[in-house]
């Protein structure tokens, strides 16, 4: 973070090493002493000094304050010194909460500091969105010891003027460029046109004068809804500015003369060059004065803007850097592409280098060089450079092409009039593209579809396009950044192709369900197993329609990113005053504790995995009172559209005012985890806690983090929510002393079994079961082995199934059908088409139901499946880091079920051998059921309904 101190620095990348080095000792937890020698001694680099202060030294400051006298001493003794060392002008740069905390450490008593609690009430203020306070024409925060500390340390400076801009639009209208976004002072509101001024900046080369664009304040609710300040109004931050690029002509050939007569004073010609201007705005917003950046393009349209050209062979272009600022450019086209050929395997390129005449000179593509032949033409030089195909096959990324006059600057070779090539050399193709700056780039890939057509049709969205790869069934697939995929077919006739997309009803397992939110990636998988993603035709984007479409309260889009990168979003059509952290807080603080004074409704909440899911004993309780013909009013959250639950049921959607309102004031509560963080029982509310689970790994105040001194805030949340629940299922008494333990849970604890495993033991359970195979696509008479592994804590976004799924296919014969079932909060698995992925299968006690043996590892299954008397191979790979790290509450070798290994080949072998396995180990496992499910009979939902709604 910049502070404004004029002092000598380190050069840049010395200075990035040093920063990046301290961050990375923070990262990995290295005690405090470590990240201070890398920090080494204050004062010598006031850039460095003020960057670590404002960033991962603060930051580890603050973690040391909360931690307790021993760190707080501990922090003193090594911080201290250091600032005693730093000049106070960095100092006082800082941001507010640092500033006050650095001079607290200096100027109070040690043992006040360790003792006391003076650092910890700054550090928990600082972390809260703090007020702002103005005195005349300055602005003030309002933080803990205003009253004992000088004022000067709470006035807000250059580091706490924080500039949020963003950019929604960047348009040609009328020869002029139009700017559209909102830009304002965090934590400064700004509610009207008054005593809010904006302009918009362009700057250049020093000695150029700066461009000023007319710029006006326009209505920007939307700049409120996102913001991370709760209550904050940024409804007025809006701004729109209009450039006239004659200020840019007149100011680059002032530039080009100048420049032009530098290189003849070294007897050099001139050449035309670039002139670039990075975009600023300066805003006055009552009384206070900022300048930054202008940052952060909307998705799709507003990141390859269009150029302009202002006269032949020169254009204005609006584009944007690696790190998201914008900059508009005045760009001649020194050399353009004029044809393209592939002949005996070479790539020919024609380039016409206007307004010199050079004979000598090099190509270079990318960081290589390459010979290239100059010839004098009328009007300047053509240059032609030859490819070798064979070599340009192996290259990975698509490079630029530039031209290399002898005694000239290198010139960009533009990708002009000439119309985008694809050759394809078997099933790999040559491309010679324009990027969004119109830059000529030469790749070379796997043949990839390009879509031509976008089109929406009612719900759906029709995708057309050029695919000339050789025949055969291909599939679309689109993957969401968690991991989550759908599959869909591809029709295809010669080299053009077309699928169809319902975003609104997508299938999984037989049952529409809309995508879930998020950017949805489009690609598919070769014959070959590469992965192939989807690109956009650059001469299809102009007429792209990058509209919202709203379908059953969700909106979809379209859109073409990063240029030319296809993706597909989904999102909620929320109400305005629920968005963002201003809308959230308001609910939460305002909306619910209202709610909370009203009666209470004879209703009845559900809720499983915060409303991921119908599945669990949430659904087995509900299902079982509609059996009953209990008409009393049933409310299921849904998140993000996940289901929709059969029967009368009112579907609410999580985070909304109906949900608050729902949790506030209906007399029942359902649910097999934590609810939200906001939520407090009411004495007259009863909360019904079946949990997800029989634990085999620790749980709650047993893992080793929940005794940390001073405890973590997880573990307040937890006790917090321990605190409301009224009735809590254990599957067994041994699993009830756990979980009282574990949750501190003072309350009645019901014995009844678990009710999600009753369909296991169910008389229906063979019709039951034949459905879900048929759901499932499983073919009748197999034996089905389901895979279900636990998360891992310290592994979660490995993807790999540690199963050996080929060598499995191949010694279990076709006779047996493989399920794979990750846990939700690890990484999705990357499952081979040999076996069946059910991960986002909704409920777990229906692969139970059709699996015919289940492996496992420390997952709660196990004490589910036992229930119906089939094998399991408990595969412990990791068994010694598992327990070491997380920890366990059974002695797998000497308690499981089944055999317990370790290697993939002896739980294929197991599985070869399953009937002998089973009978060798018949005695543990009736053991282990009579031990931890022992009233898993089919009649556990009963028990619940008979003791709470009957």
């Amino acid at each position: 973070m910049g502070t404004g101190v004029p002092a000598q620095s380190q050069g840049g990348e010395q200075l990035a090493d040093r920063l990046k080095a301290v961050q990375d000792l923070c990262d990995r937890g290295e005690p405090l002493d470590a990240v201070m020698r890398a920090v080494g001694p204050g004062g010598r680099d006031a850039a460095f000094d003020s960057d670590v202060l404002s960033g991962p030294l603060g930051t580890r400051i603050d973690l040391a304050v909360k931690r307790g006298p021993a760190r707080r001493r501990e922090m003193l003794a090594l911080v201290k010194p250091y600032l005693a060392a730093v000049d106070p002008r960095v100092k006082r740069e800082l941001p507010v909460a640092r500033r006050l905390i650095c001079h607290l450490i200096e100027t109070r008593p040690e043992a006040d500091l360790v003792e006391g609690d003076t650092l910890a009430t700054v550090v928990a203020a600082a972390a809260e969105p703090s007020r702002r306070i103005r005195k005349g024409l300055r602005w003030y925060a309002d933080l803990p010891l205003h009253d004992e500390l000088p004022a000067d340390l709470y006035r807000l400076r250059r580091a706490d003027l924080v500039p949020v801009t963003h950019i929604d639009d960047i348009v040609w209208d009328g020869g002029r460029l139009r700017i559209t976004g909102f830009a304002y002072l965090a934590g400064l509101s700004v509610r009207s046109r008054r005593f809010n001024r904006a302009t918009v900046v362009l700057r250049g080369p020093r000695w150029l004068p700066p461009v000023r664009l007319r710029t006006r304040r326009i209505l920007a609710p939307e700049a409120t809804h996102g913001a991370r300040e709760p209550g904050c109004n940024y409804d007025w931050s809006g701004f729109t500015a209009e450039l006239n690029p004659w200020a840019l002509r007149w100011r680059g050939a002032v530039r080009g003369v100048v420049s032009g007569v530098r290189r003849r004073m070294r007897h050099r010609p001139a050449v035309a060059d670039t002139t670039t201007w990075r975009a600023e705005i300066v805003f006055w917003s009552r009384g206070a004065r900022a300048t930054g950046l202008l940052r952060g393009a909307s998705v799709g349209r507003t990141e390859r803007p269009a150029g302009l050209q202002l006269r032949p062979g020169w254009w204005a272009r609006p584009v944007w850097t690696s790190d998201r600022a914008l900059q508009v450019v005045l760009q001649p086209n020194r050399a353009e592409l004029t044809a393209v050929s592939v002949e005996d395997e070479r790539l020919e390129l024609k380039i016409f280098l206007s307004g010199r005449t050079v004979t000598k000179g090099h190509a270079r593509l990318g960081g290589h060089r390459i010979a290239a032949d100059f010839t004098p033409v009328a009007g300047g030089t053509e240059v032609l450079v030859t490819l070798a195909v064979p070599a340009l096959l192996h290259e990975k990324d698509g490079r630029r092409l530039w031209v290399e006059p002898k005694g000239d600057p290198a010139a960009s070779v533009m990708l002009g009039d000439l119309v985008e090539t694809r050759t394809a050399v078997g099933d790999r193709e040559i491309t010679v593209l324009g990027d969004r700056r119109d830059r000529v780039v030469v790749s070379a890939h796997r043949i990839r579809p390009v879509i031509t057509s976008a089109v929406w049709d009612g719900p759906a969205l029709v995708l057309r396009g050029h695919y000339p790869d050789a025949p055969g069934p291909r599939a679309l697939t689109l993957r969401h950044r968690s991991g989550l995929s759908y599959v869909l077919p591809m029709e295809r006739s010669g080299e053009e192709f077309t699928v169809r997309v319902t975003p609104s009803a997508m299938d999984r397992f037989g049952e529409a369900v809309p995508l879930a939110s998020g950017t949805w990636n489009m690609s598919l998988r070769h014959p070959s197993g590469e992965i192939v993603p989807l690109r956009m035709d650059h001469a299809a984007l102009p007429g792209l329609d990058e509209t919202p479409r709203d379908f059953d309260g969700r909106s979809y889009r379209m859109l073409s990113t990063r240029f030319d990168v296809p993706v597909l979003t989904s999102e909620e059509d929320r109400p305005a005053d629920e968005r963002g952290v201003a809308g959230t807080h308001v609910l939460r603080r305002v909306f619910y504790p209202a709610q909370r004074t009203e009666p209470l409704d004879d209703a009845t909440v559900y809720v499983v995995n915060d409303g991921r899911l119908y599945a669990d004993s949430v659904r087995a309780v509900y299902e079982e009172r509609l059996r009953r013909g209990d008409d009393r009013e049933h409310i299921w959250i849904v998140k993000d559209g996940a289901f929709v639950p059969p029967g009368p049921a009112t579907v609410v959607r999580a985070g909304s005012r109906e949900h608050h309102a729902a949790l506030a004031r209906s007399r029942h509560i359902v649910t097999n985890a934590f609810l939200p963080a906001w939520f407090r029982a009411r004495e007259d509310q009863v909360v019904l806690q079946t949990w997800h689970g029989t634990p085999a790994k620790r749980i709650g105040n047993d893992l080793p983090h929940m005794t940390r001194d001073p405890r973590p805030p997880i573990w307040h949340r937890q006790a917090a929510e321990v605190r409301g629940w009224d009735l809590l299922l254990s599957q067994s008494p041994w699993a009830s002393e756990i979980m009282r333990r574990a949750f501190g849970y003072k309350g009645e604890i019901l014995e009844s079994g678990l009710p999600r495993n009753d369909v296991l033991a169910s008389p229906e359970r063979e019709a039951l079961a034949a459905a879900v195979r048929e759901r499932l696509g499983l073919a009748e008479g197999k034996r089905v082995v389901l895979y279900a592994p636990t998360y891992r804590d310290y592994d979660r976004k490995n993807a790999m199934v540690k199963l050996d799924l080929a060598k499995a296919r191949q010694a279990l014969g076709a006779d047996h059908e493989l399920l794979v079932r990750a846990h939700p909060m690890q990484a999705v698995p990357a499952v081979p088409d040999i076996a069946h992925d059910v991960t986002t299968y909704p409920d777990m006690a229906d692969l139970l139901l059709v699996a015919d043996v289940l492996v496992t590892d420390y997952s709660s299954a196990m004490f589910d499946f036992v229930a119906t008397g089939r094998p399991v191979v408990l595969y412990a790979y990791d068994l010694a880091k598992y327990s070491s790290k997380r920890g366990l509450y059974i002695d797998l070798p000497e308690q499981a079920p089944g055999p317990v290994l370790s290697t993939s080949a002896e739980v294929i072998e197991a599985l070869r051998s399953i009937d002998e396995v089973a009978a060798a180990h018949a005695d543990r496992y009736d053991a282990f059921r009579a031990a931890f499910a022992p009233r898993d009979d089919g009649k556990a939902t009963a028990r619940v309904v008979d003791r709470l709604f009957s």
